[in-house]
């Protein structure tokens, strides 16, 4: 299931989760040269992720819960489906996904954030942190906000954002977390003096960014990638994640 598409063939994909990311997903994956083959929503994952109901899919895009995302995964990557996971608050399982893809020798990827504009502001804030390694007159904190139905706190864009802004700092910084309305994405980054304050601030204004991300990723892993764990800085030309 996991050869190259041919050239100029659609990339055939499964849906795994049909809430409002998968329904964007959806709604944009004809535009950008994709071919939905399956579009699995509770009842069918219930059912088993089996290479049926995949239906012939080169690669699955998962966006759930974190509680069943990594199950998930492993039954994609059990049947040789690569899968890309856009689902966050899993942390803790990241070895367990690193190892079943050794195990079903297929590849998966995963990312707390798709948009493109965010893996530029993760090098950003690494390097504003470094700058600021030297300057003890400036606190650091980062805020991020989401939509009222979002489950983990902080986000996992909101934890890397905070990993690079540490690694350039050389300290722990605080994370705020924000949780009201329909907001798909705030993330802030604030050195606070005395006398000044400077802020960075990555703000998603429609989740069609996460979505075209994502099936960016997915093409890319479509390509006949070899068995490893990818994120989203092996499919950009630049190194802007972890």
């Amino acid at each position: 299931m996991s050869g190259s598409p041919s050239s100029g063939a659609p990339v055939r994909v499964a849906l795994i989760g049909m809430g409002r990311m998968g329904r964007a997903i959806d709604a944009l994956a004809a535009e950008r040269g994709v071919e939905v083959v399956a579009r699995l929503d509770a009842a069918a994952m219930a059912r088993g992720l089996t290479r049926e109901a995949l239906h012939g899919a080169q690669v699955a895009i998962e966006f759930t819960q974190p509680d069943v995302a990594v199950g998930n995964a492993l039954a994609c990557l059990a049947v040789g489906c690569p899968v890309v996971v856009g689902t966050t608050g899993w942390l803790a399982e990241h070895d367990t996904l690193r190892q079943g893809v050794a195990q079903h020798a297929c590849a998966a990827l995963t990312a707390p954030n798709f948009s493109i504009g965010v893996q530029l502001f993760l090098a950003i804030a690494e390097e504003a942190g470094r700058r600021m390694r030297q300057i003890s007159a400036f606190d650091a904190h980062i805020v991020e906000t989401h939509h009222a139905a979002k489950k983990d706190a902080p986000s996992g864009t909101g934890i890397a954002v905070g990993e690079r802004v540490e690694r350039g700092l050389g300290r722990a910084v605080p994370i705020s977390s924000v949780r009201v309305g329909s907001v798909p994405g705030t993330h802030e980054v604030i050195f606070d003096a005395p006398f000044e304050q400077i802020r960075l601030v990555h703000e998603a204004r429609d989740r069609r960014v996460f979505a075209d991300g994502a099936l960016t990723a997915a093409r890319w892993l479509a390509a006949g990638r070899s068995p490893a764990l990818y994120g989203m800085h092996d499919v950009l030309a630049f190194d802007a994640t972890p």
